[in-house]
């Protein structure tokens, strides 16, 4: 029966720890920014079966690369594509 009450013991003992995002709003509400950064191209490998190519998944990893970059600046992502296509791409750390 132990087992079983380790998930609730859990969140009793660290309940400060899972409701920080609640009180404190630079805290992110999951710990786990990694895998929301590729869950795209692993859904688009799922849906498909696989990439056309290694010159495509390296395409499509680089703009949503660049599109995640730019979003965590505050740029949004139609901006970016926009300023992308138009020959003026935005860089870091020149707004």
């Amino acid at each position: 029966m132990r087992k079983h009450h380790a998930p609730a013991r859990r969140l009793r003992d660290r309940e400060d720890d899972y409701l920080r995002h609640t009180r404190d709003p630079r805290a992110p509400s999951g710990n786990n920014a990694a895998e929301r950064e590729i869950r795209m191209s692993k859904l688009r490998i799922k849906v498909s079966g696989c990439m056309r190519s290694m010159a495509g998944a390296d395409a499509f990893r680089a703009i949503r690369a660049y599109l995640s970059t730019a979003a965590k600046h505050g740029i949004g992502m139609l901006d970016a594509l926009t300023r992308a296509a138009g020959g003026s791409a935005w860089v870091p750390g020149t707004a």
